[in-house]
């Protein structure tokens, strides 16, 4: 199947790309979830444009999931920087109900690591790293390049997009499908920065 265009100029759907869809979860997307992202509801609808898109191209189409258990050192209550959010089994961990899941879900923060990049997961207070099954998804399926849409842009965007790039694939964000929580003001557009200095494609 030849590869049709996304909404964007500069990226174009096909067998060898991936969609990932990053946590667009109801503790981040839901005005009333534990960690609501400003404006986190609204990603939903460009998501589900584009998974149909990709879908129609024959493109690959994945989404990522935090997964925490009920304490972790990732939660302030055990020191770390967050509210609980996304504890394995919840109301918050579910995939917001209009999203469109149409694809295999990798989840993530599943031993009580943090789970900011769908493609590692890092223990907050060890450091010790392991990754995830993504890349091993992509590498088998012969993905060379990914549209990332998701939740939140300052943190599991970037920190995906980055690991993306340093697995050899191509990144393209799609800004209208992203927002950031901004505990710092600037935090969304300053990841954006980072991402496109690192050879992403920001649209």
């Amino acid at each position: 199947m030849d590869a049709i265009p996304g909404p964007c100029d500069g990226f174009r759907y096909g067998p060898r790309t991936a969609l990932l869809v990053i946590d667009v979860q109801n503790d981040f997307a839901d005005p009333s979830g534990s960690l609501s992202v400003p404006g986190g509801d609204d990603v939903v609808v460009i998501a589900n444009t584009e998974i149909a898109n990709a879908w129609n191209a024959g493109a690959v189409v994945m989404y990522s999931q935090d997964w925490h258990p009920p304490e972790t050192p990732h939660f302030a209550a055990q020191g770390g920087p967050w509210p609980v959010h996304c504890v394995r089994g919840s109301w918050g961990a579910q995939l917001h109900p209009d999203l469109v899941v149409h694809g295999e879900v990798v989840r993530k923060g599943t031993g009580g690591e943090d789970g900011y990049s769908a493609f590692t997961m890092r223990h907050p207070t060890t450091g010790a790293a392991r990754p995830t099954h993504l890349e091993a998804v992509l590498k088998a399926r012969g993905i060379n390049a990914v549209m990332i849409v998701g939740l939140a842009t300052d943190y599991c965007v970037v920190e995906t997009g980055l690991d993306a790039i340093g697995a050899g694939l191509g990144v393209t964000v799609h800004t209208a499908g992203v927002r950031a929580v901004d505990v710092h003001p600037g935090d969304g557009g300053s990841a954006l920065q980072r991402l496109a200095t690192a050879g992403a494609n920001i649209l």
